[in-house]
């Protein structure tokens, strides 16, 4: 049972419109379900707009901040625990020991360290939790036509390959993870 997610996203909005309104889109959706939500613990970009979403429907936040990025003054002290830790792994482990699934939304470099880890982590067999894309207004196409370079070069198993769900909206990101009709009983974020 899926009682909190994991969501990977930027500290910026980005250009397109629709990278924001999909994170505050899975926000409500997510705390509509009573479904926890662990994030990175920022006050800015898209985090903040998943963050925001959630709380104004009544979700459940778990923000993870390494100590580095609250002396910068982006952590959201609003949400409903913070943790402070000492590092970006630290944090990474945090994260993943906590959550039962993962969604990437848009992002830079700081999103694909954090999707391509808990990826390699399941291929470790030190997990086995669903791990999804949103792929808003198909951000992510030439990374996932990468992947499949990488199966096509023999670098990467197409069963490997096969644990990144894709979805294109969050009503499908939703079904995929079988939240799109469940209201659990009990919130998340144990």
């Amino acid at each position: 049972m899926i009682r909190n997610v994991a969501v990977f996203c930027a500290s910026v909005n980005g250009l397109h419109p629709a990278y924001r309104a999909d994170a505050e889109h899975l926000g409500r959706a997510l705390a509509t379900r009573n479904i926890g939500i662990i994030y990175g613990g920022a006050n800015v970009g898209l985090m903040q707009a998943v963050a925001e979403a959630a709380l104004t429907a009544d979700g459940k936040v778990i923000g993870v901040i390494p100590e580095v990025l609250v002396d910068l003054e982006v952590a959201h002290h609003g949400i409903t625990e913070l943790h402070i830790t000492s590092t970006m792994h630290t944090r990474k482990a945090l994260i993943g020991e906590k959550a039962d699934a993962f969604i990437a939304l848009p992002g830079g470099f700081g999103t694909f360290e954090e999707l391509f880890e808990v990826l390699a982590w399941h291929t470790l067999k030190l997990h086995a939790k669903p791990i999804l894309l949103l792929n808003t207004h198909g951000f992510y196409e030439k990374l996932l036509t990468f992947l499949d370079h990488c199966v096509a070069e023999g670098l990467l198993k197409q069963k490997n390959r096969q644990l990144l769900l894709v979805a294109d909206t969050v009503e499908e990101a939703l079904t995929m993870l079988k939240l799109d009709d469940r209201r659990a009983s009990a919130g998340g974020l144990d």
